[in-house]
């Protein structure tokens, strides 16, 4: 008689329960961590903007319009004023104004001419103002 060599159906139900287990654990102890992680790139992107802007207010005098948004830090804005002394390369590496780490736009709100009259909203992970936890807004006034 010859031995067959294989798994059992118990061992590899065994292996699988094992698996199944330890995903478990993993993700109930990443996935918090990574709602952590947006919140610090929204919060550092954020800052990346404030930095751009503050160069852009030392090279022109101004910030950009509400109407002109972010994407002045990007290129040239067409909508009046045009700044006089922009930079041919831009304010930030990017050509186009980056989503935040959930996909949406970032809010650009200009209150005044003032040095910080500006605001900078991510508006979280629900899209929407207000919230709690991965929820809530990252505002450029909180930092």
């Amino acid at each position: 008689m010859k031995a067959r060599s294989g798994f059992t159906l118990l061992e590899i139900l065994v292996v699988v329960l094992i698996i199944t287990v330890l995903a478990g654990i993993v993700g109930v102890n990443v996935l918090p961590q990574l709602g952590q992680a947006n919140v610090a790139a929204a919060t550092a992107q954020i800052r990346v903007f404030e930095t751009a802007l503050k160069l852009y207010r030392m090279d022109n005098g101004m910030i950009p319009t509400q109407q002109q948004g972010l994407r002045a830090l990007c290129r040239l804005p067409d909508i009046p004023p045009v700044p006089p002394r922009y930079r041919e390369e831009g304010y930030i590496e990017r050509r186009e104004v980056p989503l935040d780490p959930w996909g949406n736009e970032y809010v650009y709100l200009v209150r005044s001419s003032e040095a910080n009259a500006y605001e900078i909203v991510s508006y979280g992970a629900d899209g929407k103002p207000g919230g709690d936890g991965n929820s809530a807004d990252i505002s450029s006034m909180d930092l």
